[in-house]
């Protein structure tokens, strides 16, 4: 049994960061029913990746849609938002990540929905918080990487921001949703009252900048510094974290002791035995290291540096990484399935209990594809 099985989550959300923290409710065992409008279904089914699609929606509501039920309505028409609250009335936590004043508009705000259900865990995401003349701006992924100096930790100093290539932003803020929303589940226990969760992209963003943002604001303002050549990879660290290239494809480096990484490649590093130099002049060391290290293969540095316990490793790109052994044992893959028998293959999630991985057959469900089952359990029955 999964912990949060028998619990009933209601999901109001779209794109990727409430709908990236159902998923992982979903599979710790809660049961999470999307509420989306008729016909469309939730925005992020027709927004795409690489324009790939399944079931007329994209790929990308699939990787984070998956084992959930959908149940269609639309909240400007007043019988469907009688439906919407006959649900609300057995359900254990109701998500959002409208815009502030949306819910307020339709009565589905927090102290009208506690009046519904007296003990609802009831979490929002916004993109700025409630209040403030960022309220209602877009709390869009991109925006956020921008506006909080994340993209300045990415690249080259020559390139200038460098945005990450993954929605950082939206997918650490549905982590920090689920911790919310867990321990809401805690408090309610104790209090058997209902529970506000509230998140932003903004704060989230910034809490996962928390070692850089200190540093700033303890080291005089100092900008974070990043290198300029290929592979340098870290703002805030000095050589010889970074990657360089080798005779076959690439080698990373993590932090250790300079000298002694540079007697092990057969470099005499000690014009740099000054630790404080390690970062001064780290783009010069990542140079002198990047001329030895690419004279050999990936396999020929890493058998002699690991063998020294120096931290090193490949470089893998996914078709590398998709290859290896420990994908397969570990079973970070799995195959869900539709209504239709077709298939996907997608990954699962990190957490194991007591042993067990838990893996999920179910693909995400089409527009209102459980309207019926749930109108029978939830609001006919007496």
């Amino acid at each position: 049994m999964r912990p949060l099985e028998g619990l009933i989550v209601l999901e109001f959300c779209q794109f990727l960061a409430g709908p990236s923290a159902g998923l992982k409710l979903a599979d710790l065992g809660a049961r999470v029913i999307k509420i989306e409008r008729p016909i469309k279904g939730e925005a992020c089914r027709q927004l795409s990746i690489k324009d790939l699609f399944v079931d007329d929606s994209s790929l990308l509501f699939h990787t984070i849609n998956r084992n959930k039920e959908s149940f269609a309505a639309d909240l400007k028409n007043p019988d469907d938002l009688v439906l919407i609250k006959k649900l609300i009335e057995k359900a254990d936590i109701m998500t959002h990540n409208f815009r502030p004043g949306v819910m307020e508009k339709i009565g589905l705000n927090f102290e009208n929905t506690l009046a519904i259900n007296p003990q609802i865990i009831y979490g929002t995401i916004t993109g700025y918080g409630n209040e403030g003349p960022w309220a209602k701006k877009p709390g869009q992924d991109l925006l956020l990487q921008s506006l909080s100096g994340l993209s300045w930790l990415s690249g080259r100093k020559s390139q200038a921001p460098v945005p990450f290539g993954l929605a950082v932003a939206d997918l650490m803020c549905g982590n920090h949703f689920v911790q919310g929303i867990l321990a809401a589940l805690l408090k309610r226990a104790k209090t058997k009252k209902g529970v506000l969760v509230e998140v932003s992209l903004l704060e989230s963003i910034l809490d996962v900048q928390f070692e850089a943002i200190t540093s700033f604001l303890n080291d005089g303002g100092q900008q974070p510094e990043r290198g300029d050549i290929k592979g340098s990879a870290h703002a805030f660290l000095s050589a010889p974290y970074g990657v360089y290239p080798t005779q076959d494809g690439y080698l990373s480096l993590a932090m250790g002791d300079l000298i002694f990484i540079g007697k092990t490649l057969g470099l005499d590093l000690n014009a740099f035995a000054d630790k404080h130099l390690w970062f001064e002049k780290r783009d010069e060391i990542r140079t002198i290291l990047s001329e030895r290290i690419k004279t050999q293969t990936s396999d020929y540095w890493i058998e002699i540096l690991q063998k020294e316990g120096i931290w090193c490793g490949k470089v893998f790109n996914y078709e590398e990484l998709d290859s290896q052994p420990f994908v397969n044992e570990l079973q970070l893959k799995q195959t869900v399935k539709n209504t239709e028998g077709e298939t996907m293959i997608t990954t699962r999630s990190p957490i194991q209990l007591d042993g067990e991985i838990l893996l999920s057959e179910k693909a995400a469900p089409k527009v209102g594809q459980d309207n019926l089952n749930i109108h029978e359990e939830f609001i006919q029955a007496k």
